[in-house]
């Protein structure tokens, strides 16, 4: 028997399952994470705390679009791993749920 929280969320994930794996999607569960994540990063570097890696950037000024890049393919990274994981977290529990319902049912 399931409980009214197990049977809310099994209606719901089996009306947005589908929804839910849209790759345009994937983008907005990340994002907030991976841009704070982007932030302190740039942060961290632009403060020149390490001197010679502030020597090295202005040395070579072309330095700044490669972290750039670097920077935005780990964004894309992050949000699209997360999101899947999370996907794949509520999927595994959908399923325990169906199984724990027909165990029940077949009683």
């Amino acid at each position: 028997m399931l409980t009214t929280e197990e049977e809310k969320f099994v209606t719901y994930w089996s009306d947005q399952r589908q929804h839910k794996k849209n790759f345009l999607r994937k983008f907005s569960i990340g994002l907030p994470v991976a841009a704070a994540l982007s932030i302190a990063f740039f942060a961290n570097f632009l403060s020149g705390w390490y001197g010679r890696a502030d020597k090295e950037l202005r040395r070579h000024s072309s330095l700044i679009i490669v972290i750039l890049v670097a920077v935005i393919a780990i964004v894309v990274f992050f949000i699209i791993f997360s999101a899947r994981h999370k996907w794949e977290q509520n999927e595994a529990d959908y399923q325990s749920l169906l199984k724990k319902l027909q165990d029940s049912a077949m009683k």
